[in-house]
């Protein structure tokens, strides 16, 4: 998960008291004076946390106490040089770069760390649970850079495992431009051995059709600073869903002084369905006292303790987004101070999904994915069965967006 929107140097672990006395204390922390920390992931089984920062990452103990830590970076590279300078000759300036997390997940079926930075086009590394110790970091072919974008809180990504020997990798991640060499969202094969050649591959591709959807060249054209930011990634009953922020390109455009204007949406596509047919996104946010909050932040999604299952009359085995949203719909990259936690339940999520799948499926309203699609589309009267993580065809992909 990520910790916020900034940077920060240290970690604390509090613990809130009974919701009625709101009164927060911290149990333990964790600083480093001389670095910035931007991910962490928390074993399930030993409770170990592993915590990404700029040029490092930490293995801790369920109290914060620091056990292991493995240095990743500065490392010598240039942005501009693609593929990397480890590859080929690169007629670009080289220079002492920071290598800042910018993703950290647990590979369970392979028992090891996936940490991914910002240098040499997003490459990443596979560390041992224990010692952290480096066992490979596949960058020799296309499939292995993941993205050039260097902002630590623009990719989010999701493990869904498969078997013993293969686990799918989802991926989303903002493209600084780069359409070209990146998609903003892919599946790819995680094999146990880091060396095979399969790894990162992307898990279905023909001539038509693969498990990638590409920020298209005509939106770039129009909107030469649109991209997606993924804020946050989860796997439940089926589904992988991301958290985003994303260029509202029909509210800019409408804009008489050219100010953009950025909106969040929930992305969902059924885990098992190779060619992203399923996709859809959908708008996310909350209001208060007739203020909207529209720019994500953070999210995290667990289920409810006692108490708070009781404040929500929902009962404690309901899966419950928590998310923080900003003001507004402006200054993405410095959002307004003012910000709200809102908690969404995941059923109602996938209901409101449910309901706009099912309309668009009637031939109502339209599509709302302008990026993609680069015009309005009406939907269009199909005819669908009920379960929607059954295999389409092409042509009703656009119904379910």
């Amino acid at each position: 998960m990520g910790l916020v929107k900034a940077l920060f140097p240290s970690l604390v672990l509090l613990l809130c008291c009974p919701l009625g006395d709101m009164v927060y204390f911290p149990l333990a922390s964790f600083t480093v004076p001389d670095t910035s920390l931007t991910h962490l992931a928390v074993h399930k089984d030993t409770g170990d946390v592993y915590v990404g920062a700029v040029n490092r990452v930490y293995r801790l103990s369920e109290n914060l106490t620091e056990l292991r830590s493995h240095l990743t970076g500065p490392i010598e590279d240039n942005a501009r040089c693609y593929p990397p300078p480890s590859v080929r000759a690169c007629s670009h300036k080289l220079s002492l770069s920071d290598n800042v997390n910018r993703l950290l997940l647990i590979d369970y079926t392979g028992q090891r760390l996936v940490a991914c930075g910002s240098v040499w086009q997003g490459i990443c590394q596979f560390l041992r649970l224990d010692d952290l110790f480096k066992l490979g970091e596949p960058h020799h072919r296309k499939e292995h850079y993941l993205s050039g974008a260097r902002e630590p809180d623009s990719m989010a990504g999701v493990i869904v495992e498969q078997d013993r020997e293969q686990s799918k990798l989802f991926i989303g991640t903002s493209i600084d431009g780069k359409s070209e060499y990146f998609p903003t969202l892919s599946s790819r094969k995680l094999v146990r051995d880091v060396e095979n050649a399969e790894m990162f591959r992307l898990v279905y591709q023909d001539e038509f059709v693969s498990s990638q959807i590409k920020v298209p060249s005509d939106t770039l054209s129009l909107h030469p600073s649109f991209d997606i930011y993924y804020v946050y990634g989860f796997v439940s009953g089926g589904f992988v869903y991301f958290l985003t922020l994303q260029l509202d390109t029909q509210q800019t455009l409408l804009d008489a002084t050219g100010e953009k204007f950025f909106t969040s949406k929930i992305v969902r596509m059924c885990s098992g369905d190779p060619e992203f047919y399923s996709y859809v996104e959908f708008p996310i946010g909350c209001t208060k006292e007739g203020v909207e909050y529209r720019l994500i932040q953070s999210a995290y999604l667990s289920r409810p303790g006692r108490k708070l299952a009781e404040e929500l009359g929902i009962p404690e085995e309901e899966e419950v987004l928590y998310t923080v949203f900003s003001q507004g719909q402006k200054n993405r990259s410095n959002p307004p101070q003012e910000s709200v936690l809102c908690l969404f339940t995941l059923s109602q999520i996938n209901q409101r999904i449910k309901e706009r799948i099912q309309s668009c499926y009637r031939g109502e309203g339209r599509l709302s994915l302008p990026w993609l699609l680069n015009k309005e589309l009406h939907c269009i009267n199909t005819v669908r069965n009920a379960h929607l993580c059954e295999p389409v065809n092409l042509s009703a992909f656009l119904c379910l967006c």
